[in-house]
């Protein structure tokens, strides 16, 4: 584990067992405002291939500046290969899959598949870890994305027909859930931040040749709103809401922090509301907080088998995080 690894505490400070959910909590309020100012930059002009590969740029040069005025050591090449996943699923994927999924869709629609995410994060964890969340877990994970779904049906009308834009949003929801779950791992190895950084630095060079054809194929001319909201997905939802995403799957348990994504349909669809004027009534609101009581018990649910402690280095000190209770 490197020096700077944002997970552990060098003086062996009990780690609160809120704190794990609670900068879960942070990365998913960032992420929130994703498809709404996904929308906003596409209706001022600029085309679902740029902004999904130019924010990735962006990102990637806030990370290569951080990385090199904090000297950090580079990871070896397991974690290169580990890194690539994550890069695939976070850089690539997702922000590419939802920003087209956005042309054709409205962003309270994209939260109906976006809301399969804490579930799919979850099925990654266990497949990837020896996290084994106990039956309540999955009960309770299993109603938080059916509450999820029925909610965002509700605000947004029946879905129908599965559409291209259904699959790229499902497309993303995979990506994403396999990146979360590598670099929740990854980030208990090499720190939070410094996880997204990396992978950010090493799809750079793909992302960048991308982002010259989508600047070719249209230029990127916007409004000022449409170039705020990019800026918004560049810094933020690429670069700084992954911080405490990380920091918060990294303390973990990853399968219980995961669902507090179940929350994020319900910001999403009021960050719309509000940016779009669309009308919030009496459903949206009970079908809001019963996504979030399902997301409040899923994350408190114990697991059946206990998470491994990452085995400290000489110059750390082992960190001690307190079961959940149930």
């Amino acid at each position: 584990m490197k020096e700077h690894s944002s997970v552990i505490r060098p003086n062996g400070t009990l780690l609160s067992r809120a704190a794990g959910p609670g900068w879960g909590l942070l990365g998913v309020v960032a992420f929130s405002f994703t498809l709404p100012f996904t929308r906003i930059a596409l209706g001022g002009g600029l085309s679902p291939l740029f902004i999904g590969s130019a924010r990735a740029v962006v990102a990637a040069v806030l990370a290569a500046v951080v990385l090199l005025a904090t000297r950090q050591q580079p990871p070896s090449p397991i974690q290169w290969a580990r890194l690539a996943v994550v890069a695939l699923g976070v850089v690539a994927g997702f922000p590419l899959l939802t920003s087209f999924a956005m042309t054709t869709t409205p962003a309270s629609h994209g939260a109906v598949v976006i809301g399969l995410l804490p579930a799919a994060t979850a099925v990654a964890v266990v497949i990837r870890t020896r996290e084994r969340p106990s039956a309540s877990f999955w009960v309770f994970a299993l109603l938080g994305s059916a509450a999820a779904l029925v909610f965002a049906t509700v605000q947004n009308g029946t879905p129908g027909a599965l559409r291209p834009a259904d699959l790229q949003l499902f497309g993303a929801v995979i990506a994403a859930a396999v990146g979360y779950a590598e670099g929740g791992l990854l980030a208990r190895e090499l720190g939070a931040w410094q996880t997204i950084s990396w992978a950010l630095v090493l799809a750079a060079p793909v992302m960048l040749a991308v982002t010259v054809a989508a600047g070719v194929a249209a230029p990127p001319i916007a409004s000022p709103t449409a170039w705020l909201a990019f800026a918004y997905l560049a810094a933020v939802s690429m670069f700084l809401g992954f911080f405490a995403w990380y920091r918060g799957l990294a303390i973990g348990p990853m399968a219980q922090v995961s669902q507090i994504q179940l929350v994020q349909p319900v910001m999403g669809i009021t960050w719309a509301a509000f940016l779009f004027h669309e009308d919030v009534g009496g459903a949206t609101v009970l079908g809001g907080l019963a996504v979030v009581v399902c997301a409040g018990l899923a994350v408190r649910t114990r697991s059946s088998s206990p998470t491994p402690t990452p085995t400290p280095t000489r110059q750390e000190a082992p960190c001690v995080t307190p079961p959940a209770t149930s």
